[in-house]
């Protein structure tokens, strides 16, 4: 189903927009995008450096109470080798990299370890468990802080995994000498329950709802986005579909309303299981930097064309209220959000924000440490702030 309705915020009014023209700034990166379908793993690895992944988006729960007493260790010392990731993994920090995965807690005491290669790394994490993943290989872990819960060695490439709050896995993956995309489901205890296959295009990403029960594909055709729901994981063919033509979806993900948020390079959108669409947010005047979602709390980071790094941080709600804005002349490195709290690593250091955007003090002295790379945000106002050799843990 097409998108034929949007809300105009600024009128309060209902809007045509199944017909309208994307802008000329994006149709020749949507005929890129389009036209190297044989690339799939470089896109996928390109579309998380411009979303709230490769801004250190982590969605995460709050899991610490501030009456809580938690031993901070100075610095923490992981050790998996290169390109890491970071998740959260309820009072502890699951570590993804080149050599494997790793799970310290805040006191540096190491709590599970599994070493494999990766070219790649990859994760995310949910209510406690975390899915580590290898892009463009085969290999897929799920674990808690405790033990590795499932590995999967995938019969594809892996274009990108996702865990819903039950500890449900998907994996999407391209097949068949990279002309076939494919998604399969495997339940909380690593069973494999269902497999789908796409007729034509493929599969970018794939979420599955809260309640276990239906499965959204973000499918990449030559004609532009298309997000196909299967309804009860029994059948190969899909029950509804979403298209936007011409447009780049970046990512899916179910808000705590349970409706099914579409991030665009143009705007926010909320989607019905039956597949109708209505525009959140359009941000049609800048381009998009960064986006979390999480908490009920959507983050964009929008630039202003042509002004180097001058843009906006913006904070929205589920229903697409303003909750802040701030005009930023710094370039945003990382940012990550939980609890109310939103950490952003500019280049010229550390700062920690509420929901809506006025700015928090530390405890103690700011971070010292140079060239921040990634942000990790936890409940409480804990956060974990990395670059490629150090690992330390801030308080707002």
């Amino acid at each position: 189903m097409w998108l034929t309705m949007a809300r105009n915020e600024s009128e309060g009014q209902k809007v045509m927009f199944g017909n309208r023209k994307p802008m000329n700034k994006w149709r020749a990166l949507v005929g890129i995008m389009f036209s190297l379908v044989s690339l799939i793993v470089l896109a996928y690895i390109a579309v998380s450096l411009i979303s709230g992944r490769g801004l250190g988006l982590s969605r995460v729960t709050s899991l610490f109470s501030a009456r809580t007493p938690v031993d901070i260790a100075e610095d923490l010392e992981f050790d998996v080798g290169r390109d890491r990731v970071f998740a959260d993994l309820g009072g502890s920090i699951a570590a993804a990299g080149s050599l494997g995965i790793q799970v310290l807690d805040f006191s540096g005491n190491e709590l599970l370890r599994d070493s494999f290669r990766m070219t790649s790394p990859a994760i995310r994490s949910k209510n406690g468990r975390a899915v580590a993943y290898d892009i463009g290989a085969r290999d897929v872990r799920v674990f808690n802080r405790s033990q590795v819960i499932t590995s999967v060695e995938a019969n594809g490439a892996i274009i990108s995994a996702s865990i819903n709050r039950n500890g449900w896995l998907c994996v999407s993956t391209q097949e068949s000498a990279g002309l076939r995309g494919f998604v399969n489901v495997y339940n909380d205890r690593g069973n494999a329950i269902y497999r789908v296959s796409l007729a034509s295009g493929y599969a970018f990403s794939a979420v599955l709802s809260p309640d276990n029960r239906s499965l959204a594909v973000l499918n990449l055709m030559d004609e532009g986005s298309r997000i196909a729901f299967f309804h009860g994981l029994s059948r190969d063919v899909h029950d509804s579909e979403f298209i936007l033509p011409g447009e780049l979806i970046l990512d899916i993900s179910y808000l705590q309303n349970d409706s099914l948020l579409a991030v665009s390079t143009n705007m926010l959108i909320t989607l019905d299981r039956s597949g109708t669409g209505t525009v959140l947010y359009d941000f049609f005047d800048r381009r998009l930097g960064g986006f979390l979602v999480g908490d009920g709390v959507i983050v964009l980071y929008l630039l202003d064309y042509g002004i180097g790094h001058a843009g906006r941080l913006i904070t929205l709600s589920e229903s697409g209220s303003v909750l802040g804005e701030l005009v930023t002349n710094r370039e945003i490195i990382s940012m990550s959000q939980s609890d109310g709290y939103l950490a952003v690593i500019k280049n010229d250091g550390l700062v920690f924000y509420n929901n809506e955007l006025e700015e928090l003090s530390f405890e103690g002295e700011a971070p010292s440490v140079a060239g921040l790379t990634d942000v990790l945000v936890f409940g409480d106002g804990l956060a974990l702030a990395t670059n490629d050799h150090s690992a330390i843990v801030v308080k707002s």
